[in-house]
């Protein structure tokens, strides 16, 4: 007997039910109606099913005991990409309905959110290679478990008319499919095939299309000649070519003016990896998840010669597995077009660069025009298609938490496949729309509990980056249909984000409250682990306005909601010249010298630099020599005292090149005469750089440098902590960044019996800003975020 007929049998009128349920979450596009329907109907429930503003609603009717079963499964059973939330219910009147049906979408206020876009699933994956199939080598296949979702979405509810799917027509078939419930492609919004969806055309630089029979093909022969393509994808477009061709990655690098900073790579699988890069079970998983991020991976030796100028100097190299057909079909190409997908289980030759389109620092290109006109001089060749991307979205880059199971992953970046999941916070608040900081910027909004952190924008270093943050604010607050009742923003006046803020509060005519830098960095991570009561704080960046105008980097706070205090500070280096120092470690070494009074060493010590006397100068009379706690100044110290970097090619660089010595030169112990601990509580790491500068072997003096600032960071955040009656510290800063400093203290502060809580659902560099800004904006109205 089916279920339709199972239904159809009378039941006792004392045992119908009909319950009512309202399921919150990520419940829309991930295929949770049709997974409703099939439940229902083998239970032998009536009803219905609808997406609204809510999530997703349904009743259903019929024997109890059947309707506590569906709700028992809705929960444990619920599709893969699905997150639910909550799940409300009350009783209803029986209405003695017949069958089980999805109405159509009902439009009300949105409380849901959209899903991130997810990788192929493997059910496609074998529909794009199996030559029997209607959807054949075709590059956009998808299904109700894989495709673009938040990329390709206006507004909610998530449905094909508020989508760019909306000009495409379903064929018949596809039509078809698109109405049965019980096919995987169910209300798959962004489904087509060739007969009736977007499709690929390589163009040259003119815009005019190039003849040839098979774009994939013709794409993939001048990636092999050396030509470099701009690759229309999801979120944006990638700069693609050949990692093993050295002469195209250099000349990738001239065009688009990226001197030295890491290329990313991608590879047809996993175990294309494995003459590049170690890959445990942490990054495998990673590397395969629906997500589909970079994942920074340990090089292997040699990788540097492999792939020369992709990742020069560093010890990590960044890849990434295919997320799309169109990428997967150039593999596949490479490959001499083999049929299912076994051949993905065998390495692969083809590597391939695969960057961002952002020239110059500015936003991901993702209009074709736009893409022409922006990338001219920079691409050889363009492979575009007529889907439109609704919103620009980059790659994710994260590194795997390695040996240590509290620390599953690290963001460096969040974005594609991730955003805009939202972030359970501990308690619902006001709605608070936060502007971030200056670098790597995101922005937050909070809705009830939830915090919703933008895709990464970028640098407001640039007028175009400047109105992505603007159309990224406008975007959330439309989509997600928040009308927020604050504004928080950092202390720095001069920001484009702090001056927007302004702007916002004022036409809103809403509260404006300013967040200090580092208080925000710790309260991101308090935020995202729903802590309770004081913690405290240790905050190690480049540079942050402090409370008191100073330039920080190196802070011990204690945080207590919208409270924060200054316990102590790393001790103080000048910045001769200002913010140039911040570029050029040279200069971070000469202000470490003169601060152990060593200032006559200068000239002789850099005498190749032209400024070397004018900077020796400045110190010994203290002009144009502001002070600053900042770590990663101390770090630049280090580096330049050791001869690993004069100058930063990128923010970082200088701190990457100290890391990758140490990882490769392997552990030293500490020492625990090359550091003190004020009673004003200063930590003072100035005996440790005066070492350096005696040191002639460069990787034993980066691994001296971490082994001992890890031990140093220990003793004084422990100190603090007893005085304090603190169990916890949380953890922020670009600095944590760093795999050594992060695992080092880890160790150091149990060995303390301190608890170390750390950024895993926003990055602990200044992209998770927004959420601590957000998250102390709420603490300040008197709800506990």
């Amino acid at each position: 007997m089916d279920a339709e007929s199972a239904m159809a049998i009378a039941t006792a009128p004392e045992r119908i039910q009909r319950r009512r349920f309202e399921v919150a979450g990520v419940v829309q596009g991930v295929g949770f109606r049709p997974f409703v329907y099939r439940l229902a109907r083998e239970l032998s429930l009536a009803g219905w099913v609808n997406n609204d503003g809510g999530g997703v609603v349904l009743e259903v009717e019929g024997d109890p005991a059947n309707i506590d079963t569906l709700r028992r499964r809705l929960a444990l059973e619920a599709p893969a990409q699905a997150r639910i939330d909550r799940i409300a219910e009350c009783d209803c009147a029986v209405s003695a309905q017949p069958g089980f049906a999805i109405l159509e979408s009902e439009r009300t206020r949105a409380t849901t959110a959209i899903g991130p876009d997810i990788a192929i699933c493997g059910a496609c994956l074998r529909e794009l290679f199996d030559p029997r199939d209607r959807r054949y080598r075709y590059a956009f296949v998808n299904c109700t478990h894989c495709g673009p979702r938040y990329t390709i979405t206006r507004s909610l509810p998530y449905d094909r008319a508020t989508t760019s799917m909306a000009p495409f027509v379903q064929c018949r078939e596809c039509a078809s499919e698109y109405r049965d419930p019980d096919d995987r492609r169910f209300h798959a919004e962004p489904n087509a095939c060739p007969r009736c969806g977007p499709n690929l055309e390589l163009v040259d630089a003119a815009g005019a299309a190039v003849a040839c029979a098979d774009p994939i093909a013709e794409t993939l022969a001048r990636l092999r000649a050396g030509e470099i393509v701009a690759v229309k994808g999801l979120g944006g477009f990638h700069l693609v070519c050949d990692a093993r061709n050295s002469d195209t990655v250099a000349r990738l690098r001239s065009r688009k003016a990226r001197d030295e900073k890491p290329f990313a790579v991608m590879v047809a699988s996993v175990a294309s990896l494995s003459s590049l890069a170690d890959v445990g079970h942490w990054e495998s998983a990673l590397l395969e998840s629906a997500e589909r991020p970079i994942v920074l991976l340990r090089k292997r030796g040699g990788v540097d010669d492999e792939l020369r100028g992709v990742a020069p100097g560093l010890a990590w190299l960044g890849a990434m597995l295919p997320y799309t057909p169109l990428q997967y079909l150039l593999f596949n190409e490479a490959a001499d077009r083999p049929t299912g997908t076994e051949w993905l289980g065998a390495p692969q030759d083809l590597v391939l660069v695969t960057t961002s389109a952002n020239p110059g620092g500015e936003p991901l290109v993702t209009d074709n025009a736009e893409a022409l006109r922006r990338l001219s001089g920079i691409a050889d060749a363009w492979l575009v298609h007529n889907r439109a991307i609704v919103t620009r979205c980059d790659d994710s880059v994260l590194r795997a938490g390695g040996d240590h199971a509290s620390c599953g992953l690290q963001f460096v970046r969040r974005a594609r496949g991730y955003t805009p999941r939202a972030i359970r916070l501990r308690r619902p608040g006001p709605s608070v729309v936060a502007l971030g900081g200056y670098f790597k910027n995101t922005v937050c909004v909070t809705r009830g509990d939830e915090a919703f952190v933008s895709q990464h924008i970028g640098d407001l270093d640039n007028a175009p980056t400047c109105a992505a943050l603007v159309d990224a604010v406008e975007h959330l607050l439309r989509t997600l249909e928040v009308t927020p009742e604050i504004v928080a923003h950092d202390l720095h006046p001069d920001f484009f984000s702090t001056r927007h803020a302004a702007r916002l509060a004022h036409a809103r005519d809403i509260a404006l409250r300013g967040v200090q830098h580092h208080h925000a960095h710790i309260a991101a991570v308090l935020a995202e682990h729903r802590g309770t009561g004081p913690a405290l704080g240790l905050a190690l960046d480049g540079v942050g306005l402090g409370t008191d105008g100073g330039i920080w980097g190196g802070e011990l706070l204690r945080v207590d909601g919208a409270r924060c205090e200054r316990m102590g500070r790393l001790a103080p280096l000048r910045l001769p010249g200002g913010d140039v120092a911040a570029r050029e470690p040279w200069r971070m070494a000469a202000a470490a010298l003169a601060r152990c009074g060593r200032g006559n060493e200068i000239s002789r010590r850099f005498a190749d630099e032209p400024a070397a006397a004018t900077v020796a100068s400045m110190l010994t009379r203290n002009v144009n020599t502001p002070v600053t706690s900042s770590m990663g100044r101390v770090f630049d110290a280090a580096a330049g005292l050791l001869g690993v970097r004069r100058r930063s090619a990128f923010e970082g660089q200088a701190a990457m090149l100290l890391e990758g010595l140490a990882d490769r030169r392997g552990g030293v112990a500490p020492d625990d005469t090359l550091f003190a601990i004020s009673e004003a509580n200063e930590l003072d790491l100035g005996p440790l750089l005066a070492r350096l500068a005696d040191e002639h072997d460069a990787a034993f003096g980066a691994a001296l440098f971490h082994a001992t600032a890890i031990r140093a960071l220990g003793a004084w955040v422990a100190r603090s902590a007893r005085a304090g009656g603190i169990g916890v510290v949380a953890c922020a800063g670009g600095c944590f960044l760093n795999a050594i400093l992060a695992r080092g203290l880890r160790t150091e502060l149990a060995a303390h019996g301190l608890s170390m809580l750390e950024a895993m659902a926003v990055p602990p560099n200044d992209g998770g800003l927004s959420l601590g800004q957000a998250w102390v904006a709420m603490q300040s109205s008197g709800l506990d975020g």
